[in-house]
C-alpha cells in the first residue's frame, strides 16, 4: 500500500469526507474548492488526482470533458492495510501484534475483543454479524498478483 504525502492526503480527506462510495464521485473543481486554506492551483489538484488514481487510490469516470473521482476504498481499509503492512516490515507479526495489543487504550481492546469475537463467530457459522455472507478470497501479495497456497501458509 502506498503511503501518502501531505497533498495526496489532503485530496484523499476531501474524497473521503465528501463522497459517499455510492456516488458518481466529485470534479477536479470540486476537490480544489473543498480545499479552501490552501491556495492550489487547479492543475496541481489534477496533477495529484491523476496521480493517486494511478496508484490505485481513486477511481475516476468521465464525464464529458472532464472526470469524476471517489476513493477506491473507504478510509478505514487504507488504514487497515498500512497496519498490515507495517506487520510485514520485518521481525515477528506476533511480537508486533502482542506489542500493539498492549498499547491501545482499555475501549480501544474492547472495540478489537469484539470484532474478534464477531470474526470467529463468522467463520463458525460462515455469515457475518450483519447478515452478509463472507466472501472467501485468493491470497495475494503486496502487489496483488495470487500467492500459492504454500507461499500463503507461511504468511
Amino acid at each position: 500500500m502506498t503511503r501518502l504525502g501531505d497533498l495526496e492526503r489532503a485530496v484523499m480527506d476531501v474524497l473521503w469526507d465528501s463522497v459517499p462510495t455510492t456516488s458518481d464521485g466529485i470534479t477536479v473543481r470540486e476537490v480544489a474548492d473543498a480545499l479552501d486554506g490552501r491556495e492550489l492551483a487547479y492543475t496541481t489538484v489534477m496533477t495529484v488526482l491523476d496521480r493517486l488514481a494511478g496508484k490505485g487510490m481513486v477511481q475516476r469516470e468521465r464525464e464529458g470533458r472532464a472526470w469524476r473521482y471517489r476513493a477506491a476504498a473507504s478510509r478505514e481499509a487504507h488504514i487497515a492495510q498500512l497496519m498490515l503492512d507495517a506487520l510485514d516490515l520485518g521481525g515477528s507479526r506476533d511480537a508486533a501484534l502482542v506489542r500493539f495489543a498492549r498499547s491501545v487504550t482499555g475501549t480501544e481492546a474492547e472495540v478489537l475483543r469484539a470484532a474478534l469475537g464477531a470474526e470467529a463467530a463468522a467463520g463458525q457459522t460462515g455469515r457475518r454479524q450483519d447478515g452478509l455472507t463472507d466472501r472467501i478470497e485468493a491470497p495475494t501479495d503486496r502487489a496483488g498478483r495470487p500467492v500459492r497456497a504454500d507461499e500463503a501458509a507461511d504468511r
